[in-house]
């Protein structure tokens, strides 16, 4: 079973991927590859995040896929049957810790308190999602959480760019940032998986 952290040695961001379009799970997840990125999470937002999870897997070599907004129990299992090795929760509760648990999947949860902190550390889970990282406090949280949590460490994630990446990971308490800015919804769309890959060109050479 994977540690989570396992995922930070990959590079610096983790791309936050939305699938509308089955078709263009493959090519996408090609081009971040091709770009250095090769660890991906993909949202359940949509009727085919499931299916673009499943493609992904088999079809693209050398990528990490993962499932992002896992809320529930069920969730988690229905990530784990269309093949994905690691779980990203937007919050956490102790269900999905532990259906993530009895299912061997790797949970990164997301937190945005304190109080979060403490129940995701209790459950033994110490890299954890800040989210929604620009608005729950951006820097200034992160810094004050660093006080109080010394041995927790985060991926923020939610309202960060390109321009505001090597802020975050230029603290010592993160470890990696997930961003949306890697597959532009126009991008995708358009199939300009050119792009893409120098997005996560951009992104692999991030400093941290």
């Amino acid at each position: 079973m994977m540690n989570t952290l396992d995922l930070a040695a990959q590079g610096p961001v983790i791309p936050v991927i939305v699938i509308d379009n089955l078709a263009d799970a493959v090519p996408l997840a090609q081009a971040l590859v091709a770009g250095g990125v090769k660890v991906l999470e993909v949202t359940l937002r949509t009727p085919v995040a499931l299916q673009a999870i499943e493609a992904m897997v088999k079809a693209v070599q050398g990528a990490i896929v993962g499932a992002g907004t896992i809320r529930s129990a069920d969730d988690a299992r229905a990530a784990k049957a269309a093949g994905a090795v690691f779980g990203v929760s937007p919050g956490y509760t102790p269900e999905v810790g532990a259906a993530c648990r009895e299912l061997s999947l790797p949970l990164l949860p997301g937190v945005a308190t304190a109080s979060e902190v403490m129940m995701a550390q209790a459950d033994g889970l110490r890299f954890l999602k800040f989210f929604p990282a620009t608005a729950a406090g951006g820097i200034p949280m992160l810094k004050a959480l660093a006080g109080p949590f010394p041995d927790v460490v985060f991926c923020p994630t939610g309202g960060i760019s390109l321009q505001t990446a090597p802020d975050f990971l230029a603290l010592p308490n993160v470890k990696v940032c997930g961003g949306s800015w890697l597959t532009p919804a126009d991008a995708v769309k358009a199939g300009d998986w050119a792009r893409i890959t120098r997005l996560a060109q951009e992104a692999s050479a991030l400093a941290r």
